[in-house]
């Protein structure tokens, strides 16, 4: 659908704050030549301004149309300080991911600085099977993914990682039920992570944070304690941003 195209690459571009073709493919999942005739189309009408060569932000007309800033800048603004705070409790990076498009990526991390060793769990997209980050947002996003046709498509990285929609789906019930995600040798052999969405539902269900370490700091033991404890951040973090409120007065509404 045209306006569906057309309002992904709007998203992908307002999150990002500036955006290539290049990336806006990347995200979306749409060809080249589709995503250069959209892009010049939303040009031509303000939605969309050109920053240099190939590459484009949001356009003034838009800017006026919308409210509120949830770009990944606006964001780390609020949410940084606490994520720097708890990498520096736990001794672990920490991370913030968002959907962007149809794929989940981490788009900042912070890391100890109190001379612990740590692992980095590195920037941008990450396979929606295999990692706590996009597990946490698409357990809460059900209609976004894991349909039939997906089933024998799904690439296994290590021994670990679950392959079967079914078996995935039975996992992100047990996410829902509990907060958090867990990421167990999934993606990476000797390499874990627990992450959790800001919150259940509206904004905050398409952005997670989460902490990764080895598996031998993230024990089974240690991970069951973890996971509440990010669950809660993240929603002080939703709390901050305003969305708690948002949701609790369309819900009263």
């Amino acid at each position: 659908m045209h306006l569906e195209r057309v309002t992904l690459i709007l998203e992908i571009v307002g999150q990002k704050d500036v955006a290539t073709v290049a990336d806006i493919c990347a995200h979306s999942d749409l060809p080249k030549p589709t995503v250069y005739r959209l892009v010049q189309d939303l040009v031509a009408v303000g939605l969309l301004e050109p920053v240099a060569r190939g590459t484009f932000s949001i356009g003034l007309r838009l800017k006026q149309i919308t409210h509120r800033e949830q770009s990944d800048r606006a964001l780390l603004d609020i949410i940084g300080p606490a994520l720097k705070q708890a990498a520096a409790q736990y001794g672990s990076a920490f991370f913030l991911s968002r959907l962007r498009g149809k794929s989940v990526e981490i788009i900042h991390v912070e890391t100890p600085q109190t001379g612990v060793s740590y692992l980095h769990p590195g920037l941008g997209k990450r396979p929606l099977h295999a990692c706590s980050c996009s597990k946490a947002v698409a357990a809460f996003s059900p209609d976004l993914f894991l349909t039939s046709e997906m089933e024998g498509r799904l690439r296994a990285y290590t021994e670990f990682t679950l392959t079967s929609v079914q078996d995935l789906e039975a996992e992100f019930e047990t996410i829902r039920k509990r907060g958090f995600a867990e990421c167990v040798e999934e993606i990476e052999r000797g390499m874990c992570s627990v992450a959790a969405p800001l919150a259940p539902d509206g904004p905050g269900a398409t952005l997670s944070i989460g902490a990764t370490g080895s598996v031998r700091v993230f024990t089974p033991a240690f991970r069951a304690r973890l996971g509440p404890e990010i669950t809660q951040i993240a929603r002080d973090m939703s709390a901050n941003l305003g969305w708690d409120a948002a949701q609790d007065a369309k819900k009263s509404g």
